[in-house]
């Protein structure tokens, strides 16, 4: 008898654990569909959000939670083929006119041609600090992992665990940095042809409409926002990076800053740190400090 009620007990642990394990990565319960009408869905019991655009309009979504700080995954397979004209974000941001922003978007392109991976930093409402990327695989055939570390010390953008860029917090220098603000998650497809792809040289096709972006498996081990506290507690931050809050303090390894240095050699295809046209009163602050990525 006791072995049976043991056993039933194994077996109910293991079923509520299924779901607390399922309800942290399902877009019923972490994002409200927030325009497009009716051109994003949430698919496969929330397992699966897609976002469509068409000539009348496109689509967006964003997280029900704020967070202030967080290491946050999520999978995108990018509109395939001709996809000129196009942009696909997913980002963070805070509210206000001195709004803190952390971006990935997605630049369409003409089949054949490489997707652009545009990343950007704002901090109190200032961005201009794009770098931009080619990817070293077909972002259109299969799922890949888009994450964003933010923690009180850097800001690493990540592509299937390989870092290709670090902001660093370097206010002992003057550079705001984004620590204060909480922030949503934000995701949306629209149509930006005047810009997007070539300068805006290339149009967006209609006739290859819908275009569709899907997103799944999202994680996210953050700190949560909510009524002027943080889920991470009362403590700074760095008190706090124990257990699973270790991401908190993380830093890149010597063999991540190789990693890093790695993709920027080979697929990095603008910086605005080495842009001395666009700054000819000097570069930004952070570009002239030596540890600066």
């Amino acid at each position: 008898m006791a072995s049976s009620t043991y056993t039933v007990l194994v077996i109910a642990i293991i079923f509520f654990a299924s779901l607390t394990a399922a309800s942290t990565a399902n877009f019923y319960q972490d994002f409200d569909i927030t325009w497009g009408d009716g051109r994003a869905k949430i698919l496969n019991n929330g397992n699966l959000l897609t976002l469509s655009l068409d000539k009348a309009s496109g689509s967006g979504f964003h997280s029900k939670k704020e967070y202030l700080f967080g290491n946050l995954d999520m999978q995108l397979k990018l509109i395939p083929g001709n996809s000129a004209g196009t942009v696909t974000s997913y980002y963070l941001s805070s509210k206000g006119s001195a709004w803190d922003e952390i971006d990935f978007e997605f630049l369409g392109n003409l089949s054949g041609e490489p997707y652009i991976l545009h990343t950007n930093v704002f901090s109190q409402g200032k961005g201009n600090r794009e770098q931009q990327f080619y990817l070293w695989f077909d972002p259109t055939a299969d799922f890949h992992t888009y994450s964003i570390l933010w923690n009180p010390q850097r800001i690493v953008f990540s592509v299937d665990g390989t870092p290709i860029r670090e902001f660093r917090n370097l206010e002992s220098a003057g550079v705001p940095f984004p620590k204060s603000q909480a922030m949503r998650i934000y995701s949306s497809l629209w149509n930006a042809d005047d810009w997007a792809t070539q300068g805006g040289r290339v149009k967006t096709d209609w006739s290859q409409a819908p275009f569709t972006a899907s997103y799944r498996n999202f994680k996210a081990n953050a700190c949560v926002w909510s009524s002027g506290s943080s889920s991470c507690g009362s403590n700074s931050p760095s008190s706090s990076a124990s257990g699973g809050n270790a991401w908190l303090t993380e830093a890149l390894d010597s063999k991540d800053q190789e990693r890093m240095k790695w993709v920027q050699k080979n697929y990095m295809i603008y910086n605005y740190c080495t842009d001395t046209k666009r700054f000819p009163q000097g570069l930004p602050a952070e570009c002239t400090v030596a540890s600066f990525s």
